[in-house]
């Protein structure tokens, strides 16, 4: 059962799908006083590997307001604000109530900086949290950056399975002068809890927010095979935050796609270094260290990595998915009810679920599951595939 599910060659942890940040960052936050202190970024960096990238780099755009944006506060949100007995209420409306000004949408595709995503009116949960950041200090009010700690989120892309946490944001009043939390802040979070989820927050600085932020671009060149232009990301985000092992383990997986083992070798233990338990530089270490007929010093990795996740991520979407195909239907429904019990928010698990509850004739909870699919969907391109694919259930049932 253990052997053929952790197919997971690479997982790069990065600040997109749900959010930012990974569960392990407590350890880096709380404990910093008895954890290595990480190595120079020189040390890890092998500029000599990459050309010249594509992209350029400049943290200080991540939140820098546009013309537009500061056209749309000074319209819509100074007045109410100022008018109102507690001026972040304004702020709040817009992202949050129904039929807010601001009409975001939510879109994973691309992580955006403060001014794409207004322009876009739509962005993943970081890209929503560094909008939402730059309007509040734009109104005077101060932030405070959390990372929340959940359980990961794991999607495919290609050949990579990637791991999601989150991240919001705390409005602190007016007064208050201090960027820390308070008994008075607005929290903003874009994705709600679910049933019976607990959840617990740990305050981040706006380093760690451009390191996510960067983390995030280098995972999208990666899964883009742009090589060059992730180096130069991943660089960029070590630079911002050495701490950041999920930064590093990015890193390690540019290193290792571009054909250089022992540098990746090396960023891997850097990240593991930092947090011990970091289960995605564990799974790919060991898979390094295999490939290169290095058994007996995997083994120990694979076995802390089983500790860690009994069951690996995505384990019984990947069984659903192959039951489905062999038209085993009943048992891909139970496997993928499975996947969501872990996953509730994870997009292809409602959908094959919704195909497998159609084949058994199923259709209501068919139409639930794509309806869910089409509203967790991580792209504006996916949400609206489910939608038509939905659209068409209902067609059919209403001959």
């Amino acid at each position: 059962m253990r052997a053929s599910p952790r197919r997971l060659r690479q997982v790069v942890v990065t600040a997109a799908i749900r959010c930012a940040a990974t569960g392990s960052l407590l350890g880096g936050l709380l404990a910093a006083c008895t954890t290595p202190a990480p190595p120079p970024a020189a040390a890890l960096l092998r500029d000599e590997f990459f050309a010249v990238p594509a992209v350029g780099i400049d943290a200080a755009r991540i939140f820098e307001m546009s013309a537009a944006m500061r056209r749309y506060a000074d319209a819509q949100l100074l007045d109410v604000a100022r008018a109102g007995p507690d001026r972040r209420r304004a702020l709040v409306d817009a992202f949050v109530q129904p039929g807010g000004g601001l009409r975001l949408g939510y879109d994973s595709s691309f992580t955006r900086t403060a001014a794409e995503t207004y322009a876009q009116r739509a962005g993943n949960c970081l890209s929503l949290v560094i909008l939402a950041a730059s309007f509040a200090r734009y109104l005077g009010l101060p932030v405070q950056f959390q990372s929340v700690l959940v359980d990961e989120a794991y999607a495919r892309s290609g050949d990579l399975f990637v791991a999601a946490g989150h991240v919001n944001l705390v409005l602190g009043s007016r007064s208050e002068r201090r960027q820390t939390q308070d008994a008075n802040g607005l929290t903003i979070d874009f994705v709600p809890p679910a049933p019976n989820e607990r959840r617990r927050n740990v305050p981040i600085d706006e380093h760690r927010i451009a390191a996510m932020f960067m983390n995030n671009r280098a995972a999208e060149a990666l899964e883009a095979g742009r090589l060059d232009d992730s180096y130069a990301w991943a660089r960029a985000a070590l630079r911002a935050d050495a701490r950041f092992a999920a930064g590093i383990n990015t890193l390690a997986v540019v290193y290792q796609r571009a054909g250089h083992p022992a540098a990746a070798e090396r960023a891997f233990e850097a990240a593991l270094d930092l947090e011990r338990d970091n289960a995605s530089a564990l799974a790919n270490l060991a898979a390094l260290l295999r490939a290169q007929g290095r058994a007996r010093e995997a083994a120990p990795l694979e076995a802390r990595l089983a500790a860690l996740q009994p069951v690996p991520p995505l384990w019984y979407l990947e069984r659903g998915r192959e039951a489905l195909g062999r038209g085993e239907f009943a048992q891909a429904r139970d496997l993928l009810q499975r996947e969501l019990q872990r996953q509730p928010f994870q997009h292809e698990a409602h959908f094959l679920l919704a195909r497998a509850h159609a084949a058994l004739g199923e259709r209501a909870a068919a139409e639930r599951h794509l309806a869910l699919a089409a509203a967790y969907g991580p792209t504006l391109g996916l949400q609206a595939l489910y939608a038509g694919k939905l659209q068409r259930l209902r067609a059919q049932g209403a001959h």
